[in-house]
């Protein structure tokens, strides 16, 4: 039975992974992606503010060697999800069972004046790129802004604006510039109260103005100026955004979205074709767009394909649970924990930041990479 699934990010990984322990030599696996290497979404501020390089974040797929499992890395041209048949350009697959993992793209021409005006951080070249950018930059009026929800990753803007007061404090720079977040949310982290509260405090301790609820509509290049949706202008002198959102343009086109995401059964993660799952960021399943809810959904699907290859009754549910590492700056490290289920207000836990989770995280990153590229 050959499974085939798009997407080798923290959803293909696991999955994969998982298969492959357990059936070994007898899975039938095929991976593709179109990249050549895996990065943790986190690494890219790392590079981004010289905390790490950018070659000592890069995961390359070529070193998966696992049992049952094929790597291949090609640009995915068509899913016909009705024939579970996908074609790239290193030819056409077809499975028993298809699992969509493709993630969400971004969209900076989308916001007038981006592209021109300012400089995106959620893709791996915007990343990388920032880090020059910010090497000669020589303080001024910085504007971290959101475009649209959803976004990946929800406490990334926060801690971007964090990271940017310890960068420039470290230089010199803080005291003849200022730090301004703008995001179209209440509250930095709406699922976690305690955790939004702990950061509003951090803003004001650090002098870093706040616009909640309002996106960035656009930004004058000629002018620089973000105006956000609700008509406020911020002047700036670098700005940083976080671009819409969307579904790849071949997810859009194989008829598998609704409202702009595929949509699945919150439990089974089952898309309305027979034998074709989606996870992670690509779907509208109701949690964050965030790593480790895709490595959690990519777990019960394995666990029901597994069974399906046994022969036995699949079991396995989405409990809508997952955690992720907040960067306060100053090397501490918060973790939040939050279940989202259908019909609930999401409820989890809260630890405040220290270099103990600090440590905690770095071993997460590890842990997965051990996991996912070790024989």
């Amino acid at each position: 039975m050959r499974v085939l699934v798009l997407g080798a990010g923290f959803a293909g990984l696991e999955l994969t992974t998982r298969l492959s322990a357990e059936f070994g030599d007898d899975a039938d696996v095929i991976l593709i992606d179109e990249s050549e290497a895996f990065i943790f979404g986190f690494s890219k501020l790392d590079v981004m503010f010289g905390h790490s390089p950018a070659s000592g974040v890069r995961h390359p797929y070529r070193d998966i060697v696992k049992p049952g499992l094929r790597f291949v890395q090609s640009t995915i041209r068509s899913i016909d999800p009705a024939a579970r048949r996908v074609v790239t350009d290193a030819g056409a697959f077809d499975a028993d069972i298809l699992v969509v993992a493709l993630g969400a793209d971004l969209d900076p021409a989308a916001t007038p004046g981006l592209v021109a005006g300012g400089h995106e951080f959620y893709t791996v070249a915007g990343a990388f790129a920032l880090r020059g950018v910010l090497d000669a930059f020589e303080g001024g009026r910085v504007v971290v802004g959101v475009t649209s929800a959803p976004f990946k990753c929800p406490p990334a803007p926060s801690e971007t604006a964090l990271m940017m007061h310890d960068f420039l404090t470290k230089r010199g720079l803080r005291e003849r510039s200022t730090i301004s977040l703008a995001i179209p949310l209440g509250v930095p982290i709406p699922p976690s109260p305690a955790a939004s509260a702990a950061l509003l405090v951090a803003f004001e301790e650090r002098g870093i103005d706040w616009y909640p609820d309002r996106a960035v509509r656009e930004t004058n290049p000629a002018r620089k100026v973000a105006v956000l949706s609700d008509g406020t202008e911020l002047p700036y002198d670098l700005f940083l955004g976080i671009p819409r959102h969307r579904v790849p343009a071949v997810v859009e086109e194989s008829g598998m979205t609704d409202d702009g995401w595929i949509p699945v059964d919150s439990l089974t993660l089952e898309t309305a074709f027979p034998g074709v799952y989606a996870v992670g960021d690509v779907t509208s399943v109701g949690t964050p767009k965030a790593g480790v809810f895709s490595e959690g959904q990519a777990a019960v699907v394995a666990d029901r394909i597994a069974a399906v290859i046994r022969g036995t009754a699949a079991s396995a549910t989405y409990g809508g649970n997952g955690m992720c590492y907040l960067a306060f700056g100053n090397d501490e490290v918060a973790r939040v924990d939050v279940t989202f289920l259908k019909g609930q207000a999401p409820f989890g836990g809260y630890e405040e930041p220290s270099r103990t989770l600090a440590a905690d995280k770095v071993e997460f990153e590890a842990s997965r990479i051990r996991r996912w590229f070790g024989a």
